[in-house]
Parts: structure tokens; C-alpha cells; sequence
């Protein structure tokens, strides 16, 4: 695949993941949106290394892996415990938490 097929590739992803993760109230609909956004940005990396031949973007990518993997777990946790106490994953019911 092109260099430039990849990139526009990841630039729509990347779009239509910041657009969803904007529009939805869903918490775990939001996890999914923000892991998009990071393998968005994996795509993009790998193209980087594909066209110059560095091997930096392919050790970026294994970063950002483990990030998105620290990420999904903490944000699991999380909606697990808001699950419990609210009985909701609306992020406007969130957002009116105070203390």
C-alpha cells in the first residue's frame, strides 16, 4: 500500500474516532473511540517507518501498544466502579459528581 493511502487512511480513522468520541455519552463506547484514535496513530507511525526505512516508528508503535493496553485496563476498572455505584455509564450523569 502507498505511502499516502496509508496516511489518509489513518488521518480518516483518526477523524471519525475524535468526531465519535465528541458526540457519545457511553463511557465504553468513549474507551473505544480513544483506542481507534491510538491505533490511528499506529497506522501513521508504521507508514513513517515503511517510507524511511527507520526502525524508531516501529519502536514507538510497541509504546503506544502498551500504553493503549495500560489505558483500556484503568479505564475498564473505572467504568466497572461507576457501573457498580450509579448503575449507568452515561458520561452526563458523571460529569455531575461533586466531592
Amino acid at each position: 500500500m502507498p505511502f499516502e493511502h496509508l496516511l489518509v487512511l489513518s488521518f480518516v480513522l483518526f477523524t471519525l474516532a475524535a468526531a465519535g468520541f465528541l458526540t457519545h455519552k457511553n463511557i465504553i463506547v468513549l474507551l473505544m473511540f480513544a483506542e481507534l484514535m491510538l491505533n490511528a496513530a499506529n497506522i501513521a507511525l508504521v507508514a513513517f517507518s515503511k517510507f524511511s526505512g527507520a526502525l524508531e516508528p516501529q519502536v514507538f508503535v510497541l509504546m503506544v501498544f502498551a500504553v493503549a493496553a495500560a489505558e483500556a485496563g484503568v479505564g475498564l476498572a473505572i467504568v466497572i466502579l461507576l457501573a457498580r455505584s450509579l448503575k449507568t455509564l452515561n458520561i452526563d450523569t458523571v460529569k455531575n459528581l461533586r466531592g
